[in-house]
């Protein structure tokens, strides 16, 4: 069961995969500045929050996505972050799932005995293109976590990870299109070149959404992005052999 923890939103755009951010993109809507990094006021301390029972309402067995509408690392967040490593630590029955483009400020950020006492974290390094994969992956690589994943998101181009996969400390790669009207191409092909990569190295993949400018054996199929998670889903099974359905 996944859920969505916020403790804080508003990022900074830092590089090219953050061009059409889907947070500036939605936030344009409502009127609002993405760029300002603000403390959630109602669910910085979601994780603990608990229902009339006495039961928490993100129950154990959960994995919660952290940090989406912001980067968990990013400078603003510097006088917070504590507590939120507390709040972490507290749940020790849940996974808190954090993708960052800043992993080069992590490793000055993580708590002591962050390689003991977190075994519910898993860190994951999102890299749009080859030179961001190229630049951020090492500092992954030598972080002192014991879950450490790759996001390739969103997929601008085909990126060669073997060289980071070989190190035998990646437990996933997950890959995902850019969403909404100006999203960029994200081609199968570079999905199916992935895959082999990590098939090679005995690594799970995941094919997450196929964003809304997709392209399959040639095909370009503009996808509402309701539907990107369960076409993506389509297009796994396709690639798995176990189905040849089209994408509708």
């Amino acid at each position: 069961m996944k859920k969505i923890w916020n403790p804080w939103h508003g990022c900074h755009k830092c590089s090219a995969g953050c061009k059409n951010c889907f947070v500036y993109y939605l936030d344009g809507l409502r009127d609002r500045d993405a760029s300002i990094v603000t403390r959630s006021k109602s669910s910085f301390d979601l994780p603990l929050k608990k229902s009339r029972n006495g039961e928490y309402k993100i129950p154990p067995g959960s994995e919660i996505a952290t940090c989406f509408t912001s980067d968990f690392f990013i400078e603003e967040a510097d006088e917070w972050r504590a507590e939120a490593w507390n709040i972490i630590k507290s749940r020790p029955d849940v996974t808190f799932l954090i993708a960052t483009k800043r992993i080069e400020r992590a490793a000055h950020l993580l708590p002591d005995r962050f390689g003991q006492d977190y075994d519910n974290v898993r860190i994951a390094v999102s890299c749009e293109n080859q030179a961001a994969a190229d630049d951020r992956l090492p500092h992954l690589l030598d972080l002192e976590a014991k879950h450490k994943c790759i996001f390739v998101a969103p997929i601008l181009e085909y990126v060669d990870l073997k060289k980071h996969l070989a190190s035998g400390e990646i437990e996933l790669v997950s890959v995902g299109g850019e969403s909404y009207k100006n999203a960029r191409t994200c081609d199968f092909d570079w999905i199916k070149s992935i895959k082999r990569d990590c098939d090679e190295y005995k690594i799970p993949f995941d094919f997450h959404q196929t964003g809304s400018n997709f392209v399959m054996n040639g095909k370009r199929y503009r996808i509402n992005h309701s539907w990107e998670y369960e076409q993506a889903a389509k297009a796994a099974a396709y690639l798995n052999e176990s189905s040849h359905t089209e994408i509708e």
